[in-house]
């Protein structure tokens, strides 16, 4: 591959192209839990785009040997090995956000982010650009988590990274700080992104016909 492919498979999945989560909607359930605090986010952020990364260059280094009929079962133990050698690593070096993570780090297993792209990517694709494309995916999944955790608590609790921005006179908007805010900013970033891309917008699958419950006043019954 030349230097533009490498250059497309880490960029393409950022915004332009091909986010996992404003694109293909994945991964919205981490969003609920883990976007009121910036802190919290920035870790849950490093620690799926190192796991999705990861994950991609071994499962692509043993593709040829994976039999097809247990390739879900390989992919599986490789992502949960990666993920528990991250959660520990998390609870020895920051024991109070791996407490306020609980089980959401656990839960990167089951993200459809990471099997995803093990899946389409790296059981086709060579070692490197795998780690490329699971590193372009993580951080596009990061960007859209970010920008919804800086919202979420610089309008919501008045902070960023538990500091004060506001000051006291701001009071506490528990709407942004409730999960159900996270689709509903999702859902505008979605909007903006692909008023800004038209590329993004979707084609109708089926073509609805036109028609009106409109009563045809022109239309004559004839009573019997």
């Amino acid at each position: 591959m030349s230097l533009k492919q490498y250059k497309e498979v880490l960029v393409n999945p950022l915004i332009k192209e091909n986010n996992p989560i404003t694109l293909q909607i994945l991964g919205i359930c981490s969003a609920l839990a883990v976007t009121s605090n910036l802190n919290v986010t920035l870790i849950m952020c490093i620690a799926l785009t190192s796991v999705v990364s990861l994950s991609n260059l071994f499962i692509s280094i043993i593709r040829n040997y994976i039999p097809s009929s247990v390739r879900i079962i390989v992919q599986m133990t490789i992502i949960a090995t990666l993920v528990i050698l991250v959660d520990e690593l998390l609870k020895a070096y920051d024991y109070e956000t791996s407490k306020k993570l609980s089980v959401f780090v656990g839960l990167i297993i089951t993200n459809c982010i990471v099997m995803g792209r093990a899946e389409a990517f790296a059981m086709k694709e060579k070692p490197f650009v795998s780690f490329l494309d699971g590193l372009g995916n993580g951080i596009g999944y990061s960007l859209i988590l970010i920008g919804v955790a800086f919202i979420r608590e610089l309008f919501g609790a008045g902070t960023l990274f538990g500091i004060p921005i506001f000051g006291d006179w701001y009071p506490t908007n528990n709407l942004l700080l409730l999960p159900p805010s996270s689709f509903i900013i999702i859902g505008l970033f979605i909007w903006l992104i692909r008023g800004y891309n038209n590329d993004q917008i979707e084609e109708d699958e089926f073509d609805l016909s036109k028609h009106s419950v409109a009563p045809n006043l022109n239309k004559r019954e004839l009573n019997v």
